[in-house]
C-alpha cells in the first residue's frame, strides 16, 4: 500500500474516533441493542482482559501494529470474513478501518448491556473474536442469541439473520418503544 493509502485510512480512523467517542456513552434514546461477533466488556474489563479469557483467534497471527493503529495485513482476511466471495473479502479488507493500538485496553465508560435489552448474533466460526467469548457475552448479558454458520463478518454474509436479530427486538420493545 502506497504512503498515500496508508495516509487516507489514517484520515478514516480519526473520523471514526469521534463515533467511538459516541458509543462509550449510554443514550437515553437507545431502547435496544443488537451485538454482532462483538466483544462486550464491562466498565472494569477491556476487550484485551476478556480475550485473553479465551484461545488466541487466528487473525492476530496476521496483525501489525505501525503509526498507533492495528493494520490487518492482506493475508488475514480470510480469519476476518473468509466466508465472503474473495472480491468483497478484498473489498472488506481496503475499505476497513484500523482500530487505534490501545483500543483493546481501554475500559469502556459504561456498559450499556447492563441496562438495555440485548440481542446477540454468535458467528459461529469466527476467526477474529473466538466463538465461545461471543457465547460468554450473550449470556451475560441476557440476550436473545443468534448462531449463524459465519465468520466475524456476519453482517455481510447472513444479513438475514442480522435482520430477524434488530426485527424481533424492536417487535419485543414496541411497547417500550412508543413510550420512551
Amino acid at each position: 500500500m502506497s504512503a498515500l493509502g496508508l495516509r487516507e485510512r489514517r484520515d478514516d480512523a480519526e473520523r471514526v474516533k469521534g463515533f467511538d467517542d459516541v458509543l462509550q456513552r449510554i443514550d437515553d434514546r437507545v431502547v435496544g441493542l443488537v451485538y454482532i461477533a462483538a466483544l462486550a466488556p464491562d466498565e472494569d474489563e477491556t476487550a484485551a482482559s476478556q480475550q485473553a479469557r479465551f484461545p488466541v483467534t487466528d487473525v492476530f497471527h496476521e496483525i501489525e501494529v505501525a503509526d498507533g493503529r492495528v493494520w490487518m495485513l492482506p493475508t488475514g482476511i480470510g480469519y476476518f470474513c473468509g466466508d465472503l466471495p474473495e472480491e468483497e473479502q478484498q473489498v472488506v479488507w481496503a475499505t476497513a478501518t484500523p482500530p487505534a493500538a490501545d483500543l483493546f485496553t481501554q475500559k469502556p465508560a459504561g456498559a450499556a448491556w447492563k441496562t438495555k435489552p440485548s440481542a446477540y448474533v454468535v458467528a459461529t466460526q469466527d476467526h477474529s473474536v473466538h466463538p465461545d467469548l461471543h457465547r460468554f457475552s450473550a449470556k451475560r448479558m441476557g440476550a436473545t442469541t443468534y448462531e449463524v454458520d459465519s465468520g466475524h463478518c456476519a453482517m455481510l454474509s447472513h444479513p438475514d439473520v442480522v435482520l430477524d436479530a434488530i426485527r424481533n427486538l424492536v417487535t419485543s420493545l414496541q411497547g417500550t418503544v412508543a413510550t420512551a
